[in-house]
């Protein structure tokens, strides 16, 4: 269905260089966009990712940069202007993750997580709006968690649940700030996902956890943000904005 093709579109996806943020990419560049990548200049992932978008037939522009430098969003977003044209939707997937008991937590662990996380997020949707609000329209998706609505049994993460939880109210202000402006912004909050966070030997038996508690009887892959991920940017979604889109595989419900 042609409401559901993202054809003609421009697309900034950070966090490209792998896990989410690299899924997405690509099932953007299958929808017909073409796609910029930013993601940190020392990224192993992000040149495979523009050339399996570039044997879809899609052009793929490599950014760096750091997404708590909002001098290097504005330079990668003015790239991706010039070379693949006025830019119309964009994925915010770049994030860290690490846990600390909160009694024991260095100020500087919190503000690590924090500064990528949601202010990264800011600085990104600051960035693509300003160019998007330029241009009289655009679609932005920012890749939260179900951990900024829910408390994971068993991981001492009260920083990047806060920021996740940030995200989603930070979404949301700003969907209601630029409505009038022709911007639509949406969030996707995944659950338990096969990233190559979690693909770590140490943490195998954590994911066996991971899947027993989730309802499904299983973690995501990391394609399965791109579906999600698609429609919201697309004109399938067109009356949708301010939403916190649940793929959690159900966890939610218990």
């Amino acid at each position: 269905m042609d409401k559901f093709s993202l054809k003609g579109e421009v697309a900034f996806v950070t966090g490209a260089g792998s896990g989410i943020g690299q899924a997405i990419a690509l099932d953007i560049a299958a929808a017909g966009a073409d796609v910029a990548l930013f993601d940190l200049s020392n990224s192993q992932g992000i040149r495979e990712t523009a050339a399996k978008i570039e044997a879809l037939g899609r052009k793929a522009l490599i950014t760096a940069g750091n997404v708590t430098d909002l001098a290097s969003l504005e330079a990668a977003v003015g790239e991706t202007e010039a070379k693949l044209g006025p830019l119309s939707a964009a994925v915010n997937a770049a994030g860290i993750a690490n846990a600390a008991p909160a009694e024991e937590m260095p100020q500087s662990q919190w503000q690590k997580v924090i500064d990528i996380n949601l202010t990264g997020v800011f600085l990104s949707c600051q960035a693509e709006g300003r160019a998007m609000i330029r241009h009289g329209c655009g679609a932005i998706v920012n890749i939260a968690s179900m951990s900024g609505t829910i408390v994971n049994r068993g991981l001492t993460q009260v920083h990047y649940n806060a920021s996740k939880a940030g995200v989603v109210h930070l979404s949301k202000s700003l969907a209601m700030e630029w409505i009038g402006k022709g911007i639509r912004i949406n969030v996707i909050s995944p659950g338990y996902t096969l990233t190559p966070m979690n693909l770590r030997p140490e943490v195998a038996e954590q994911r066996k956890i991971f899947e027993r508690d989730t309802p499904i009887q299983r973690m995501a892959t990391p394609d399965e943000m791109g579906g999600p991920a698609v429609f919201l940017l697309s004109k399938a979604a067109s009356f949708i904005t301010g939403v916190d889109l649940l793929v959690d595989g159900g966890f939610e419900c218990w």
